[in-house]
């Protein structure tokens, strides 16, 4: 009897803590004892954002890519991808899977430590929330539990949105759309049934399955999701053998790294101003005034010709180039450089470089201001100089002859360096620096080499400067920043324009008319080349030794400045000229871009003269291959 006593004893004291932990168990599975709401409630840091002329995103500033997106959004592609990689009966299973735990459990046992888990989409978002990828039989257990609580309180459809927001694609990569965005450039709605099985492969194993840098793996571990697909019935024989011979077609990073020049400028402009804080988690709304489509077309055009240049002229050569609205003076398209990995020296807005012959127009625009006309005639003859420190220079033209008499509109649209040396001695220093500081311009010295373009600009300034032509001899400082709001739409900055009258509208419309010969006379001298409608001026400028090629052009809508050379500002090699290495760029730019004005501004009061651009003399008939040519007086 006290012996059968004790055996009860004994059975109630081993039976009690075991009915207290089945109870404990019930109570927990029972009751809600999280909140997942939290979870949905949760505010990442919201990124600034980046946008166009027209609103469109160009970059935004995160720590971590973070796009979520809802269920509904979700093409049903992906949700039988990541259902027939990870966990097949998610839609039926009540958030864990016994067959799996079991078949686990006994895969551990044999190898007496855990190899492997049996975790279920529910259970991978439970150990996503708990922060915690140790593999031990406590964290199992705590996995399972949340697990539950997530089942009871959530439906499917929220677990798997909840579950695709926040995988970990790769680094600061989290979500299903922040991973389209940097794979393929496109959202999660617009991807193939190869890309999605692609994703579900990265989800099980960024280092093994990442196609950004174990492409090979990526492609094994997807084709062995869209063999799984098959079988599911998810999708056809036909689709299968079609998807699994898919490229990859990741996007290319060789435009963005011409793109980071830009991007880079903003970001270091903004956060001066708020503060990293602000810039990476308070969401700011930067309103740039790049235009996208005119970006891409400048980045398309440097990214086809410069590996073309450089095989000619060394992989030191590099550039920069700046697009401006002409009566507004925002910065439509801006190139920095060739990659921002090489270098991330702005060479748009920090390079300064000699103008070179680009300096001209100024020096001539001076002149028509002095007294003389488009069809005053000067000598191109042998000149010897005595510089203000007593060396005497004889300065040569680029074809190393003289020419004789000729006009002015021809010694500008040949860009003869006599003569534009005679005009600077004429006009004087201390005249011409007064003149060019209206355009933006600055020389430090009296010497006049400063006729040919010994002075540095940036491409900011050259296309600012040659800018005043194109909209009727006003100035227009460049901008880029339209606008800044904060996340609750209140404006933090607003630009405001700043414009001055440099040159009067008749003297403007003269200038027009003797820049454009540069351009009919290429047109004329390259009937192969294609060009746009409309009309167009512009010049070329070279530096002795060819360390610096420039061209700069405008149409009645758009100016354009663009520079070629080394940083080290060697030489580019010989019989390098801007015509045939900077012009061409331009150019394809400028085919490539839509333009909707035809004619600038010519000033009514003007009367047209045919004239012979050599002697100046009155001429009925011919064009300008029988150096007959039209100018305003």
């Amino acid at each position: 009897m006290i012996a059968l006593f004790r055996k009860h004893v004994f059975l109630s004291i081993m039976l009690f803590p075991c009915a207290c932990v089945i109870g404990f168990f019930i109570y927990l599975l029972g009751h809600n004892w999280i909140d997942v709401s939290v979870f949905e409630k949760y505010k990442f840091a919201v990124p600034s954002r980046v946008f166009d002329d027209e609103g469109n995103e160009l970059a935004r500033f995160e720590l971590a890519r973070r796009q979520p997106c809802s269920y509904s959004e979700l093409p049903q592609s992906l949700i039988q991808a990541f259902v027939s990689a990870e966990d097949h009966h998610f839609f039926s299973h009540p958030g864990i899977s016994l067959k799996g735990i079991v078949r686990s459990f006994l895969v551990n046992l044999y190898n007496r430590r855990i190899v492997q888990g049996a975790s279920t989409i529910t259970q991978q978002l439970a150990r996503c929330m708990m922060r915690s990828y140790q593999r031990t039989y406590l964290r199992k257990i705590q996995e399972i539990l949340l697990a539950f609580q997530l089942e009871r309180q959530l439906s499917k459809e929220q677990i798997f949105e909840m579950y695709v927001n926040n995988i970990y694609f790769g680094p600061g990569i989290y979500g299903v759309q922040a991973a389209c965005r940097r794979f393929w450039n496109k959202s999660c709605t617009e991807i193939t049934v190869a890309q999605a099985a692609t994703l579900a492969a990265v989800a099980a194993s960024v280092n093994l399955f990442s196609p950004l840098h174990a492409p090979a793996g990526a492609v094994s571990r997807r084709n062995v999701i869209l063999k799984s697909m098959e079988k599911l019935g998810y999708i056809t024989t036909k689709e299968y053998k079609e998807a699994s011979v898919e490229p990859l077609n990741m996007y290319s990073m060789a435009t963005l790294q011409i793109r980071h020049y830009l991007i880079e400028w903003i970001r270091s402009w903004a956060e001066e101003r708020w503060g990293r804080e602000a810039l990476y988690h308070d969401g700011l709304s930067i309103m740039t005034t790049i235009n996208g489509k005119m970006q891409e077309h400048a980045e398309v055009t440097f990214k086809k010709y410069l590996p073309l240049l450089r095989k000619r002229m060394g992989e030191a050569l590099n550039g920069g180039m700046i697009t401006l609205e002409s009566s507004s003076g925002h910065i439509k398209a801006m190139i920095g450089g060739y990659n921002f990995k090489e270098s991330q020296f702005n060479r748009a807005l920090q390079a300064r470089r000699p103008m070179g012959s680009s300096f001209k127009p100024y020096l001539y625009a001076y002149a028509l201001q002095s007294g003389m006309a488009p069809d005053t005639v000067c000598v191109d003859e042998p000149l010897t100089v005595t510089m203000p420190n007593g060396v005497t220079w004889s300065p040569q033209n680029w074809t190393g002859d003289f020419g004789g008499g000729m006009t002015l509109v021809r010694a500008l649209s040949l860009s003869n360096n006599i003569i534009a040396i005679k005009l600077f001695l004429t006009l004087g220093a201390a005249g011409v620096s007064s003149w060019v500081h209206r355009f933006g311009i600055d020389f430090q010295n009296e010497y006049p080499s400063n006729a040919l373009g010994t002075c540095e600009v940036s491409v900011e300034q050259n296309a600012a400067a040659f800018n005043v032509f194109a909209n009727n001899g006003v100035y227009v400082k460049p901008s880029l920043i339209s606008s800044v709001r904060d996340k609750n739409g209140h404006v933090l900055f607003k630009a405001r324009q700043e414009r001055r009258r440099v040159l009067d509208s008749r003297l403007n419309s003269q200038m027009v008319n003797m820049l454009s010969y540069r351009m009919v006379l290429a047109k004329a001298l390259h009937p192969d080349m294609t060009w746009f409608e409309g009309e167009s001026i512009g010049k070329t400028g070279a530096t002795n030794g060819a360390s610096t090629a420039w061209f700069v052009g405008a149409t009645p809508e758009y100016t354009t400045a663009i520079y070629l050379g080394r940083d080290d500002n060697k030489t580019l090699g010989k019989w390098v000229f801007a015509s045939d290495t900077v012009f061409p760029i331009w150019l394809n730019f400028y085919n490539a871009i839509k333009l909707t004005k035809k004619h600038f501004h010519l000033d009514p009061s003007l009367q047209e003269y045919r004239i012979d651009w050599i002697s100046g003399e009155s001429h009925k008939e011919g064009s300008i291959l029988d150096n007959v040519v039209t100018v305003l007086k």
